[in-house]
């Protein structure tokens, strides 16, 4: 196993890492997402990031179910499905979140459904203004673009709106989410893998002018031009070297790639350009967070495979290099 050495971190003080493992299925209906955490420990990656020269810090030295915090009575409101749970659960994420990142290291999340990223991204956001007075940049790789609001929403399920609670589309106020507090600017996202849409979305999109690599900007580009489009974009600012929390759902890559997943998509992206995403924003030094999410055991008969792959890129974005 090689390590990268090249690159300097640019915001993590220490080779420490703090991995929550969200085993979390609330924001969508499918059954066995939240396994997704045990099977990835199961897989040896705290002993595989430990050979990388890490210090690994297992949050509460578990998995987390949260259940205990789940209200008796989680009705929905209008069509969002179980917000009270959603929220109780990001809320206490984001407090497990922002105690690694506020002490300098990489905040490693497994889940577990994307409507964790409301929590993931709201703690890691507050520690970076809170230690270096920057803003946060997001790169979203996924199939879909989980930017509905609850207007927009057809299915109310809160794993296709994270993005829309972090960028302050959601006006209105909705139980058991109130607390969140927009903490993402629409400059400051991109996202990388898009290819199933809704027009309610693209709508979205085109409105706060949201910058987006679908599948047919990666073909025609190539996956190197499209990251560095990618990085360069979330560049502009100052110095062009702000923090960089980047959010894989494995439903990006194609599923002869990773079939053990919810929402699995034709089309997507292969093994090695999933892998180049996570080796080139490494490199840049500005990577603060990670979430590898919707990993679900229960869908495939090869779950053992999405399982090595999700590994493998965290691997790659935390260092792993292939010389």
């Amino acid at each position: 196993m090689a390590l990268d050495n090249a690159s300097e971190w640019k915001y993590i003080s220490k080779r420490d890492i703090g991995v929550t493992c969200v085993a979390f299925s609330g924001g969508q209906p499918r059954e066995g997402v939240d396994m997704g955490p045990e099977y990835v420990l199961k897989a040896n990656l705290i002993q595989q990031l430990q050979d990388m020269n890490f210090n690994v810090m297992l949050t509460d030295n578990k998995i987390h179910t949260y259940k205990e915090f789940f209200p008796e009575s989680d009705q929905p409101i209008g069509i969002v499905k179980r917000p009270r749970t959603v929220g109780v659960v990001n809320k206490i994420l984001t407090k497990q979140v922002y105690s690694h990142a506020k002490e300098g290291r990489l905040a490693l999340q497994i889940g577990g459904d994307h409507s964790m990223a409301i929590g993931t991204i709201s703690g890691m956001s507050q520690a970076i203004k809170e230690r270096f007075g920057r803003d946060l940049k997001v790169i979203w790789v996924d199939a879909h673009a989980d930017i509905h609001t609850v207007e927009s929403t057809e299915s109310g399920n809160l794993h296709g709106m994270p993005l829309s609670f972090l960028l302050g589309l959601v006006k209105k106020s909705i139980e058991g989410l109130e607390w969140i507090e927009p903490c993402l600017k629409p400059q400051n996202l991109t996202y990388i893998g898009l290819r199933d849409v809704d027009k309610a979305e693209k709508e979205i999109l085109k409105k706060y002018n949201i910058k987006a690599f679908s599948m047919h900007e990666i073909d025609r580009y190539g996956i190197g031009q499209v990251v560095d489009m990618a990085i360069d974009y979330l560049s502009q600012d100052g110095d062009g070297q702000g923090p960089i929390h980047l959010s894989f759902d494995i439903d990006a890559l194609d599923p002869s790639v990773a079939a053990s997943t919810g929402t699995p998509v034709r089309g997507g992206l292969t093994f090695r350009e999933g892998h180049y995403i996570c080796e080139a924003l490494h490199k840049t030094g500005r990577l603060v967070g990670l979430d590898m999410v919707e990993v679900n055991p229960a869908i495939g008969n090869h779950c053992e495979d999405t399982v090595t792959v999700g590994c493998s890129l965290i691997r790659a974005a935390f260092g792993e290099s292939l010389l």
